[in-house]
C-alpha cells in the first residue's frame, strides 16, 4: 500500500511508515489539480493544515481508506464526504497540547508587557521606556473560553502565575471544574469578570464570530484578548474597532480568518496588536509527537486495522481492544442476522447493552450493530465509518438503552428493529467470554452459532419435521454442520436454525417450503 505526505512532516514518522512495509510518497506543494490527479494511486493520506482535502479530493480518491492529520484541526477535510466513501478520518488531538499551552502563555505575557513592540523599538535604534507600560498578571483575573486538553493545561500555568482563573464551556461539569480548581461561568460573566480572555474553543457554527462588537460591549474597559485557537472566532473588523478605541488594550493573535492574513488587513497596522504566524504547534519537540503518532496511527489501521484518534468514528484504546473485540464481533453478527430476518424497511433500531456489556464503552458496539444490519441489504460497501451516516440517510433512528440486567447471563446485547408494522427482538451472549451466540429470537430461546451458511425454518412442532429436512438437504448433497431449535410451546410454533457446509440453491429453498409442516424458511449468509 502506498501512502502520500503532502504537508511537511517530521522524518521520524516517514521512517515508520517505510519500517511498516508502506510505500512512501512526499510530495508538498501540490496544488488542488495534481492532488486529485494522484491521489487514486494511495491508500493513505497524511496532511497538515496545508492541503484541503475537499470533496472533490475525496471523490477522485479511489482506493482511500484513511486521512491521517498531523495535528488537532481538521477545518481543511471535508469530514462528511470522507463518512460517505468509508474513509476513516484521524488527528493527533494531544501532540501539541503543551506547545499551543506554552505558547499561550507566551503571548499572555507579549501582550501584558508589550514585549515585541518593545524589541522592535530597541531595534530600531530607541529607548522608549515610558511608551511601553505594562501590567502585571498577578491577581489578574483570566477568562478561558473552551476548557479542552489546551484550555485546561493554560488554565495550570496561569494558576502557577497566581492568575484568578474563570471558564466557560458549556460541555464542562461542575466536577470536572473543581478537580482544576477553576470555577465555571456563564458567557456573561467571563466576558464581564475577565483582565485577560484567552480563547481555546474550537470554530462551530456556535463559535464562529463570537468575540464581535455585541460581546465586545461587555468586557471591562482595558481588557486583553489571547486567541490561539481558530482565526473565525474573532471578528476582526470588530475587533479592530475596539483596538481603536482602547475598549480592548491589547489583543495577542497566532490564527487569523484568512492564513495567510492579506497584507492590508488594518489588524496589522496597529501596535497594541500582537501576532505570530499559526505558531502555537511550531516547537521541535510537537512536530515530532504529532508526525510519529499520526504515522503510527496510520500503520495500525492499514496493516492491522486498528482505529485511533479517528474523527469519525470511536476510537478504542489500545488497552480495551482485547476486551471489546468480542462484543464488536457479537454485535456485527447480530445485525446480520436481524436484517435478514427481518421483512420490512426499519425505521428504527434500539440497541440494548445488558450485564457487562453496559458497563463497557458501547459506542464501537452500536456502530457494529448498526453495520451488521446495513451490509446485507445495501449494495453499496459499509463499514465502521459509514454506516452510522448511511442509517440516518436511510431514515434509520438509532437509540441505546443500558441495564445491569442481563438475566441469566452474564452479559447481553439485544436489537430491536421496528418498522410501522412490524418488530422483531433479537438478543446475543458470549460463551467463554469471546465466542458469540444468539440466545434470543423473539419468543424463542435458542443457542446459534452466527456464522456460515445458515437457514432459519418456521415450522408447527410437530414429529417428523426434523427428519425431513435432513433427509431432504441429504438427498441434495447438504451437509448439516449444526442444528438449533426452540419452540414456543409443545405443539405450537417452533424454529429450527441449520447450519450447512454448502450454500443451498433456491430449488432447495424452495423444496423445503414444501415439506409438511413448514412455514417459511430463510437462507442467511453471515
Amino acid at each position: 500500500m502506498k501512502v502520500l505526505i503532502s504537508d511537511n512532516l517530521s522524518s521520524k514518522g516517514v521512517d515508520i511508515l517505510k519500517k511498516a512495509g508502506l510505500e512512501v510518497d512526499v510530495k508538498t506543494g501540490m496544488t488542488t489539480d495534481e492532488l486529485r490527479e494522484c491521489i487514486g494511486l494511495y491508500s493513505g493520506l497524511i496532511i497538515r493544515s496545508g492541503t484541503k482535502v475537499s470533496a472533490d479530493i475525496i471523490d477522485a480518491a479511489k482506493n482511500l481508506k484513511v486521512i491521517g492529520r498531523a495535528g488537532s484541526g481538521l477545518d481543511n477535510v471535508d469530514k462528511n464526504a470522507a463518512s460517505k466513501k468509508g474513509i476513516v478520518v484521524m488527528n493527533t488531538p494531544g501532540g501539541n497540547t503543551v506547545t499551543t499551552a506554552e505558547h499561550t502563555i507566551a503571548l499572555l505575557f507579549s501582550v501584558a508587557r508589550l514585549i515585541p513592540q518593545a524589541t522592535s523599538s530597541m531595534k530600531s535604534a530607541r529607548w522608549e521606556k515610558k511608551k511601553f507600560m505594562g501590567v502585571e498578571l498577578f491577581n489578574k483575573t483570566l477568562g478561558i473560553l473552551g476548557l479542552g486538553n489546551i484550555g485546561s493545561q493554560v488554565a495550570k500555568k496561569a494558576q502557577g502565575l497566581e492568575m484568578n482563573v474563570i471558564a466557560h464551556d458549556p460541555f464542562l461539569s461542575e466536577e470536572r471544574a473543581r478537580s482544576l480548581g477553576i470555577r465555571k461561568v456563564s458567557l456573561d460573566e467571563l466576558f464581564e469578570r475577565s483582565d485577560f480572555i484567552s480563547i481555546h474553543s474550537p470554530l462551530t457554527k456556535e463559535t464562529e464570530g463570537l468575540i464581535n462588537t455585541e460581546h465586545i460591549a461587555k468586557m471591562k474597559d482595558g481588557v486583553r484578548i489571547i486567541n490561539c485557537a481558530r482565526g473565525g472566532i474573532v471578528n476582526e473588523q470588530d475587533l479592530f474597532d475596539a483596538l481603536k478605541t482602547g475598549k480592548i488594550a491589547g489583543a495577542a493573535l497566532d490564527v487569523f480568518c484568512k492564513e495567510p492574513p492579506d497584507p492590508s488587513n488594518p489588524l496589522l497596522t496597529l501596535d497594541n496588536l500582537v501576532c505570530t504566524p499559526h505558531l502555537g504547534a511550531s516547537t521541535e519537540e510537537a512536530q515530532e509527537n504529532v508526525a510519529t503518532a499520526v504515522a503510527e496511527q496510520v500503520v495500525d489501521y492499514l496493516m492491522y486495522g486498528t482505529i485511533r484518534n479517528a474523527v469519525n468514528f470511536p476510537s478504542i484504546p489500545s488497552d480495551q481492544v482485547a476486551r471489546l473485540q468480542p462484543y464488536i464481533n457479537l454485535a456485527e453478527k447480530l445485525g446480520g442476522f436481524a436484517s435478514q430476518i427481518f421483512e420490512n424497511g426499519a425505521t428504527e433500531i434500539t440497541i440494548e447493552f445488558r450485564g457487562e456489556a453496559a458497563r463497557i464503552n458501547s459506542a464501537p458496539l452500536a456502530i457494529a450493530a448498526i453495520k451488521g444490519f446495513l451490509t446485507p441489504i445495501l449494495l453499496e460497501t459499509v463499514n465502521f465509518v459509514n454506516a452510522p451516516y448511511i442509517a440516518k440517510e436511510r431514515g434509520i433512528s438509532v437509540k441505546e438503552v443500558k441495564s445491569d440486567d442481563a438475566g441469566d447471563y452474564n452479559s447481553m446485547i439485544a436489537l430491536r428493529i421496528r418498522a410501522r408494522d412490524n418488530e422483531s427482538y433479537l438478543a446475543g451472549t458470549l460463551f467463554s467470554k469471546k465466542d458469540p451466540r444468539i440466545v434470543l429470537i423473539d419468543n424463542f430461546e435458542v443457542e446459534i452459532s452466527p456464522e456460515g451458511e445458515m437457514l432459519l425454518i418456521y415450522n408447527n412442532d410437530k414429529p417428523g419435521v426434523i427428519g425431513n429436512i435432513g433427509s431432504l438437504l441429504g438427498k441434495n448433497k447438504i451437509n448439516i454442520a449444526r442444528m438449533h431449535f426452540g419452540r414456543e410451546s409443545a405443539g405450537g410454533m417452533a424454529i429450527s436454525v441449520v447450519s450447512v457446509d454448502t450454500k443451498p440453491s433456491p430449488d432447495v429453498i424452495k423444496q423445503i417450503r414444501k415439506l409438511p409442516n413448514i412455514l417459511s424458511v430463510k437462507h442467511i449468509v453471515l
